[in-house]
C-alpha cells in the first residue's frame, strides 16, 4: 500500500510539468502586439539570456570545484557517502533549470501581457497570471521529479539495511538540497544586484533628474531595468523557492526517518518519511484547481484584484487540510490526526505572514499611505518612516512563526515536549504545510515582474492611457504580490531552518558512525550511536548557552546576517554608481534624447549591469559556503550549532524588515503617482523616489538573499559534518 502511494509523488510531478507546458503554449499563442511592443522585448529576451549565461558560467566552475572538494571527502577521506557529490550537481542543474525556465517564459509573456491588456484588465491578469503559474508548476513539478528520482535510486542502490537505511537515503537526499541553495543564491545575489543597479539608476536619473516617466524610451537603463526585473525576480525567485521547496520536504522526510529510527519501527518510519512527499505531490494538485480560479472584472481597484488572487490561493489552501488529514489516515500514520493539525498550523502561518505583509506594504492600507504622506516633508522623513515601518512590521511574521513552532512541536508530539523527535518532526512537516501550495503563490510572485514588464513595454510603445491605467494596476499588484512572496519565502526559511537543524545531528550520527564510532559517553553511561536521542547528542557535545563556542557561534551567526546585507547593499551601491553615470553622459553626450530625436545606448546599460553583477556576487556567496565549514574546523559542533542558531533567528527578523520596508516604499511612490500627494512631477514624487531607490536593494537584493543563506549555511553544515566530527581545533 505504501510503495503504491509513493507512486502518487512522481506523477503529481509529472502533471505539474504538463500543467506548465499547456500555460505556456496558451501564452505563446498570444500577440505580441505591434512591431515595436515585440521588438522591446526581444531586447529583453536577448538581455535576460544573455546575463543569464554568464552567470551559469561563473557558477558552474564552483559547482565543479565543490564536487570536486566532496569527492574527495567521499572517496579518498571515507567522511560522506559516495552519492554526495552527484547528488549536489543534480540539485543545482534543477534550481537553475527551474529559473532558466520561469525567466524565459516571463520574458515572452510581458509583451503578450501588454497587448492583451488593450482588451481587458481581465485578459491582462490572465495572461500574465498564467505565465507566472508556469514558474510555480515548473519549480514543484522539477523539485518533486528530483526528489522521487533520489529516493528510487538511493532505496535501490545504498548498501544500508535496517532502520538505519531511511536515516542514511534522506540525510544524502539533503545533499541535492545544497546544490539548489548554492544556485538559488547566485541567482538571488546576481540577478538582484543585476536589476537593483539599473533600477537605482534608471530612477534617480530619470524621474528625479530629467523628471521624465517611469519605463519611458528616452530613457537608457529602461532596457536594463525590465532585463534585471527578469534576472532577480523570476530568475532569482524561482532557483529561491526551489531549493526551499525541496529542503522543507527533505528535512521533513530526514527528521521523519529518525523520529522511528530508535523503536526499529521500519513500518512506521517509512510512512513518516513518505508523509511530505504526498501532501506536497496532492497540493501541486490543488494548486492547479486554484489556478483556474483566478480572473477579476474590469475596472477593478487593488483590493479587487487582491481579492482576484486570493480566491485562488485560499480556495487551494482549505482544499490542502482536508486532503492532509485524507493523507495521514490512509498512510496510518501514528498520531495521524494532530499531525495533520501540524500542517494546518504551517498553512495559517503562511497565511498570517502574507496577510502582514500586504498590510504594510500595500497602498490600498494606512502604513504605506502615511509613508506616502511623510514625503510632504522630503526624503528624509519617507527614509525614516519606511526603516520605521519596517522594524514594527516584524513583529506579526515573528510571533506567528513562533505560535507555529510551538503548536507544530505540541501536536506532532502528542502534547509531550520530552518526545523531541515527533515534536522537531511536526515542525518540519508545519514547514512543508505552508510551501504544499506553492504552485499557485509562486504563480502570485512570479506574475509580478511579467505585469511591472508589461507595463513598461506599454510605455515605451506608446499605448493609449487606457492601455497603461490597466498595465499599472497590474503593476502595482504585482508589487503587493511580490512582497506577500518575499515574505512567505522568508518565513517558510524560519520553520525549513529549524527542520535543517535538526537533520544536522542525524548527519553528526552517520558522521560518528562512519569514523567507527559505536558509542557515546554521557557522563558514566554508554549510549549506543544508533539509539541516542537528541537530547544524548546535545549533552555530549556540551550544546548549551553557557558553552563559550555555542556562544561565539551564536554572534557569528547573527553577524553574517549583517555581514552579508552590508556586502550586497554595497554591491548594489558601487553597480548603481557606474549606473547613474552612464545614464548622465548619454543624456549630456548623445543630443537629441530627451527631445526623442536620438535613440539611447540601451546595449551599453545592459553590458554594465551584466558586468557588475557578475563580479560583486561571488564574494558574499562564497562567504556563506566558507563560514559554516571554518566554525566546524574551529569550534566543532557546538559552535555550528550556534552559528545555525543565530544566522536563522537574526536572519530572519533582518529579512522580514527589509522585503517589507523596501516594499512600502515601493508602493508608497505608486500611491503618489495615482495623483495623491501632487502626483507624478511634484516634491512629494521626487521625495518618494528616494524612498523607493533606498528600498531597492532592500527588498529585491539583500532581504530575499538572506532567507537562502540561513539555509545554504545549514545545508553546508550537514554536508560537511563528517569533516566537522574528524576534525575540530578546539
Amino acid at each position: 500500500m505504501d510503495n503504491l502511494l509513493f507512486w502518487i509523488v512522481p506523477a503529481a510531478s509529472i502533471v505539474a510539468l504538463l500543467f506548465a507546458r499547456i500555460f505556456y503554449v496558451g501564452m505563446m499563442k498570444e500577440s505580441e502586439g505591434t512591431e515595436r511592443m515585440a521588438r522591446i522585448a526581444s531586447h529583453v529576451r536577448t538581455g535576460a539570456m544573455s546575463y543569464l549565461r554568464q552567470q551559469y558560467k561563473i557558477v558552474g566552475v564552483v559547482f565543479i570545484i565543490l564536487a570536486i572538494v566532496f569527492a574527495i571527502m567521499a572517496y579518498g577521506f571515507q567522511l560522506q557517502n559516495a552519492w554526495v557529490p552527484v547528488a549536489f550537481l543534480t540539485g543545482g542543474f534543477f534550481s537553475g533549470l527551474a529559473g532558466f525556465l520561469g525567466m524565459k517564459t516571463a520574458t515572452n509573456a510581458s509583451a503578450r501581457t501588454a497587448n492583451a491588456a488593450q482588451r481587458s484588465l481581465d485578459s491582462g491578469l490572465r495572461v500574465a497570471f498564467r505565465s507566472g503559474a508556469v514558474m510555480g508548476l515548473v519549480v514543484v513539478g522539477l523539485g518533486l521529479l528530483d526528489i522521487s528520482f533520489w529516493y528510487i535510486i538511493l532505496d535501490r542502490f545504498m548498501d544500508v539495511t535496517g532502520p538505519q537505511k531511511l536515516t542514511a537515503i534522506t540525510t544524502t537526499m539533503l545533499t541535492f538540497g545544497m546544490g539548489a541553495s548554492t544556485q538559488a543564491l547566485f541567482a538571488r545575489v546576481g540577478g538582484g544586484i543585476y536589476t537593483k543597479a539599473a533600477d537605482v539608476g534608471a530612477d534617480l536619473v530619470g524621474k528625479v533628474e530629467a523628471g521624465i516617466p517611469e519605463d519611458d524610451p528616452r530613457n537608457p537603463a529602461t532596457i536594463a531595468d525590465n532585463v534585471g526585473d527578469n534576472v532577480g525576480d523570476v530568475a532569482g525567485m524561482g532557483a529561491d523557492l526551489y531549493e526551499s521547496y525541496c529542503g522543507s520536504i527533505l528535512a521533513t522526510a530526514a527528521l521523519g526517518a529518525a523520529a522511528f529510527m530508535n523503536t526499529g519501527d521500519e513500518v512506521m518510519q517509512l510512512k513518516a518519511v513518505m508523509a511530505p512527499m504526498l501532501i506536497a505531490a496532492v497540493g501541486i494538485l490543488l494548486s492547479i484547481v486554484g489556478i483556474f480560479c483566478v480572473r477579476t472584472k474590469e475596472n477593478a481597484n487593488i483590493r479587487e484584484l487582491l481579492g482576484s488572487l486570493s480566491l485562488g490561493t485560499n480556495l487551494s489552501s482549505i482544499l490542502i487540510v482536508g486532503a492532509t488529514f485524507l493523507i495521514l489516515w490512509a498512510l496510518g500514520i501514528d498520531n495521524w490526526a494532530w499531525i495533520s493539525c501540524a500542517v494546518v498550523v504551517g498553512l495559517i502561518v503562511g497565511i498570517v505572514i502574507g496577510r502582514a505583509t500586504e498590510y504594510y506594504t500595500s497602498q490600498s492600507y494606512k502604513p504605506t499611505q502615511r509613508l506616502s504622506e511623510s514625503g510632504t516633508t522630503g526624503p528624509a522623513t519617507v527614509i525614516i518612516s519606511g526603516i520605521g515601518l519596517g522594524m514594527i512590521s516584524t513583529a506579526i511574521p515573528v510571533i506567528a512563526v513562533v505560535v507555529g513552532i510551538i503548536l507544530s512541536y505540541w501536536f506532532a508530539s502528542g502534547f509531550d515536549f520530552t518526545n523531541v523527535g515527533m515534536g522537531l518532526y511536526g515542525i518540519g512537516i508545519a514547514a512543508v504545510g505552508m510551501l504544499s501550495t506553492l504552485g499557485i503563490t509562486l504563480a502570485t510572485d512570479a506574475y509580478g515582474p511579467i505585469a511591472d514588464n508589461a507595463g513598461g513595454n506599454a510605455e515605451m510603445s506608446g499605448l493609449g492611457e487606457n492601455v497603461r491605467r490597466r498595465t499599472d494596476a497590474l503593476d502595482s499588484l504585482g508589487n503587493t504580490t511580490a512582497a506577500t512572496g518575499k515574505g512567505f519565502a522568508i518565513g517558510s526559511a524560519a520553520l525549513t531552518g529549524l527542520a535543517l537543524l535538526a537533520s544536522y545531528i542525524e548527519e553528526i550520527r552517520i558522521g560518528m558512525a562512519r569514523l567507527g564510532e559505536t558509542f557515546i559517553q554521557i557522563g558514566d553511561r554508554a549510549v549506543d550511536l544508533h539509539q541516542a536521542s537528541f537530547t544524548d547528542f546535545m549533552t555530549y557535545f556540551d550544546v548549551n548557552l553557557m558553552n563559550p563556542k555555542v556562544l561565539s557561534g551564536m554572534f557569528i551567526g547573527s553577524m553574517m546576517a549583517f555581514l552579508f546585507c552590508g556586502l550586497t547593499m554595497n554591491a548594489v551601491g558601487r553597480a548603481a554608481a557606474h549606473m547613474v553615470e552612464e545614464v548622465r553622459r548619454q543624456f549630456r553626450e548623445i543630443k537629441g534624447i530627451l527631445e526623442g530625436k536620438a535613440e539611447p545606448d540601451y546595449a551599453r546599460c545592459v553590458r554594465i549591469s551584466t558586468k557588475g553583477a557578475q563580479q560583486e556576487m561571488i564574494f558574499p556567496s562564497v562567504l556563506a559556503i566558507v563560514v559554516p565549514i571554518l566554525i566546524g574546523v574551529i569550534f566543532g559542533v557546538p559552535g555550528v550549532i550556534g552559528l545555525l542558531t543565530g544566522g536563522l533567528s537574526a536572519g530572519f527578523v533582518l529579512a522580514i524588515f527589509m522585503a517589507n520596508a523596501g516594499g512600502a516604499w515601493d508602493n508608497a511612490k505608486k500611491y503618489v503617482e495615482e495623483g495623491n500627494f501632487g502626483g507624478k512631477g511634484s516634491d512629494v514624487h521626487k521625495a518618494t523616489v528616494v524612498g523607493d531607490t533606498v528600498g531597492d536593494p532592500f527588498k529585491d537584493t539583500s532581504g530575499p538573499s538572506l532567507n537562502i543563506l540561513i539555509k545554504l549555511m545549514s545545508m553546508v553544515a550537514i554536508v560537511m559534518a563528517g569533516l566537522t566530527v574528524a576534525w575540530s581545533l578546539f
